[in-house]
């Protein structure tokens, strides 16, 4: 796998202007010093990331959309960010780091040895320091190889276009991103890709992926208890706990589907 050919083939299927465009390299010092907290963390940037690249920036005068103020948040511009893990990197830890490290929100696309993954964070403001931003939402996906996609890689790629997306504002932009990263993880589980702009099937299935995430954890823990469990007795009753939880996450993947893109 070419690791910078997949960060483009991702970058380029957002379909964003050229004056959008920024293309230089961003110094791992930088991240180091903006989004490392301890020195575990240092290491893990020093020793896991090859190269990170900024990509796009996107914002009223790049792409035509306005910005977004409330409260809690305020989306300026949105950062497109592509990183290249070196192997052995601690790839989740690095992405989350690099999330927290840049105050704008992210597109970023990373690359290691397993593949591509796609991964956006809305952020707000912290209630405690009012120069300081935190994550509020993220999702993760995850591409075998951008530069040949299976049928529901191409149709995730395909829904990431600027054009099909909200310009209401910026934050409804990231958004509507975010709805299609958690789409794609949706069709990892059944089989197929459909996105929707509807708010009330959006959040249906962002709930019904959480769940099935939290059954799929527990599942796994009691069949690890299963076993190891030397009385009949808590066998069966394992066994049975296992096989509800199994119907739940049977229940969650149908409401992750059914929608028409």
């Amino acid at each position: 796998m070419n690791a910078a050919a997949c960060i483009s083939a991702v970058v380029d299927a957002l379909g964003l202007p050229a004056n959008a465009r920024v293309d230089i390299r961003v110094p791992k010092k930088m991240l180091v010093e903006q989004g490392a907290p301890t020195s575990t963390d240092k290491r893990a940037i020093q020793d896991g990331i090859d190269e990170l690249l900024w990509f796009a920036a996107c914002k009223p005068g790049t792409v035509g959309v306005p910005t977004f103020a409330d409260d809690v948040h305020e989306y300026v511009e949105i950062a497109v960010i592509g990183c290249a893990f070196r192997a052995g990197a601690k790839s989740r830890r690095l992405i989350e780091l690099i999330h927290r490290a840049i105050p704008y929100p992210v597109i970023l696309i990373t690359a290691d040895d397993q593949g591509i993954d796609v991964s956006v964070a809305h952020k707000r403001r912290a209630q405690n320091e009012a120069a300081k931003v935190v994550v509020d939402r993220d999702a993760t996906t995850h591409l075998s190889d951008p530069t040949t996609p299976t049928l529901n890689e191409t149709a995730f790629l395909d829904s990431l276009e600027l054009s099909k997306q909200s310009h209401r504002d910026l934050y409804a932009l990231y958004d509507g991103w975010l709805a299609r990263v958690e789409a794609m993880n949706a069709a990892n589980l059944v089989g197929s890709f459909s996105v929707t702009t509807d708010e009330h099937q959006i959040m249906r299935r962002r709930a019904a992926i959480e769940d099935y995430e939290r059954l799929d954890k527990e599942n796994s823990l009691l069949r690890s208890q299963a076993a190891k469990a030397k009385q009949i007795s808590k066998r069966v009753d394992l066994n049975q706990r296992i096989k509800a939880i199994e119907r739940a996450m049977g229940q969650a993947k149908q409401a992750m589907g059914g929608e028409q893109p």
